[in-house]
């Protein structure tokens, strides 16, 4: 069983600041509370393959999350695959990136969440606690790119 949650956002930033910020994969602590840490691997400039290994924290419980990049166009599209074996996975995710008329950005993020085994019971809940932040999260990742 699967669901999906995704957000939208207007951001004041030219797009290919935009798809910078958000392909370095590292500045998701500062719009993602639950994430406590992140890693990258191999260092330097993201690329498919690129892997980041975190530490998150959701509904009390901390666990690995483990995503390789598996699509990245600049600057208007980025795809990510949850590689963890954890009780409720994103089995894709993303962002979109469009130009807007007066120079700055319009994002969509999305996540496609899936559950195994018991999580199969609980992915419903996380995917209606993830749309109902969903606008949130959108304020969330705009305050984080434009204040850098």
């Amino acid at each position: 069983m699967s669901t999906q949650f995704e957000a939208t956002v207007d951001i004041d930033r030219p797009i290919e600041e935009v798809f910078a910020y958000l392909a370095d994969g590292q500045h998701d602590p500062e719009f993602s509370p639950r994430v406590q840490r992140i890693e990258k691997t191999p260092n330097g400039p993201t690329h498919v393959g690129t892997v980041f290994r975190s530490t998150v924290k959701d509904a009390g419980m901390t666990t690995r999350r483990d995503f390789e990049i598996s699509e990245l166009v600049a600057p208007t599209r980025i795809r990510w695959q949850e590689q963890s074996q954890n009780l409720i996975t994103a089995a894709e995710g993303g962002y979109d990136l469009e130009a807007t008329p007066d120079g700055g950005t319009h994002v969509r993020l999305f996540n496609v969440l899936e559950g195994h085994g018991v999580g199969k019971l609980l992915v419903g809940f996380a995917g209606s606690a993830a749309r109902k932040d969903a606008p949130a999260f959108g304020r969330r990742i705009k305050e984080a790119v434009e204040g850098t």
